[in-house]
């Protein structure tokens, strides 16, 4: 955030076009935040500069990202992750690279990730939270998926859904690729 100014007088369209994204009227911001209408009007129409906590009211019953309302830069419509820049754990399993291709602050609700097996590779996880549920789409070969007393061979193009909050385990038969989704409990 570079300039001050030039922050703040983005601030009312940016606070305008989140309530209008909403659907929302000026009453119903006012009654979500706890900041009067007249107040939200003037904040929007660019005659009053909101505190701290009104803009953090405000942005709460928007929800908006605090930060990103107040970011001097705009935002980007289409969010490239290049090839070289996802993040890649080799040493968890054996033979087996893990892609982590959701956004960081999905932890532990929604993640998605691109498995790539070696040949026979393999992914032995201990029980994640209680209701935790798993996803796995076998892209390219085949994967026996083991979870709890359960265990199905999943070959390209199909989907297993399975517990994730019991012991699990992904074997390949030779190599393999798919894609996992995790969505916790």
């Amino acid at each position: 955030m570079e300039n001050a100014d030039s922050i703040l007088s983005l601030l009312p369209e940016r606070l305008r076009k989140a309530r209008q994204a909403r659907g929302l009227s000026l009453d119903a911001v006012a009654r979500l935040s706890g900041v009067s209408r007249s107040m939200v009007s003037q904040i929007e129409r660019g005659n009053s500069s909101p505190t701290v906590s009104t803009l953090w009211n405000l942005t709460r019953a928007l929800q908006v990202d605090f930060a990103g309302l107040l970011d001097d830069q705009p935002p980007r419509p289409v969010e490239v992750l290049r090839a070289q820049d996802v993040p890649t754990i080799e040493n968890h399993g054996t033979g087996c690279a893990i892609r982590i291709l959701s956004p960081p602050e999905d932890a532990g609700t929604h993640e998605v990730y691109d498995l790539r097996f070696a040949e026979n590779g393999r992914l032995a996880s201990a029980p994640h939270g209680h209701g935790t549920q798993e996803n796995l789409t076998v892209i390219e070969g085949a994967i026996i998926v083991t979870s709890g007393e359960g265990r199905e061979r999943v070959e390209a193009g199909e989907t297993a859904r399975y517990a994730a909050d019991v012991p699990h385990c992904l074997q390949a038969e030779g190599a393999a690729r798919a894609f996992l989704v995790v969505k916790g409990g």
